[in-house]
């Protein structure tokens, strides 16, 4: 049980893969404008990784590793993920037309999304077990979208405070993701077990 609040604790705040790990940075500074619009990403994402990681954890474990194909992880895995992604669409828009109304935006830019990929790659080069790459992917999975709200929140802020001319838009956005970063860092000293 300790084994896995550590995961949850370390993908969320020590190794985020946004603050720390630098993974999700394009959707985190191109969909962080609006904190619904943040939301929405973090939840499609939240999604489609958890689902992604079931599925190439298995691939891995049944197929890749037993028949030494190793070599093959990241172009197998991307196809996956895209595959994956394009499912979900079909099968969103005909079983859930709300579901698929709300997310159907987010989908498409999810397939490029490395955070994805990246937390795929991660459980298996930390050899975890499909219970703790579950957990790591839902962990991850919420650090992101804690990531990308705040920074929304921040964002939406700013439109509202007197920046000075040469500061707005993306360089004061930067700099914003640079002190949460920072901020991120504290964390770097929690200790689990």
């Amino acid at each position: 049980m300790l084994e896995y609040i550590s995961i949850i604790i370390t993908a969320i705040f020590v190794n985020n893969i946004v603050f720390a790990q630098f993974l999700g940075i394009c959707p985190f500074i191109g969909v962080s404008r609006k904190l619904s619009s943040a939301v929405g990403m973090g939840a499609a994402v939240t999604f489609v990784m958890v689902i992604a990681t079931a599925i190439t954890w298995l691939l891995q474990d049944l197929v890749l590793t037993p028949f030494k194909l190793g070599f093959m992880q990241t172009i197998v895995f991307i196809l996956v993920i895209a595959a994956l992604v394009q499912m979900l669409e079909i099968i969103l828009k005909k079983i859930a037309p709300a579901l698929y109304s709300a997310l159907g935006v987010f989908l498409p830019l999810i397939t490029t999304n490395c955070a994805v990929l990246g937390v795929a790659i991660t459980v298996v080069q930390k050899n975890m077990n499909l219970g703790e790459s579950l957990v790591y992917a839902v962990a991850t999975a919420i650090g992101f979208t804690m990531a990308i709200s705040i920074f929304a929140g921040i964002r939406e802020q700013l439109t509202l405070t007197a920046v000075p001319k040469a500061m707005k838009g993306v360089p004061i956005a930067l700099i914003c993701a640079g002190l949460l970063a920072m901020a991120f860092m504290g964390f770097s000293g929690i200790k689990i077990g």
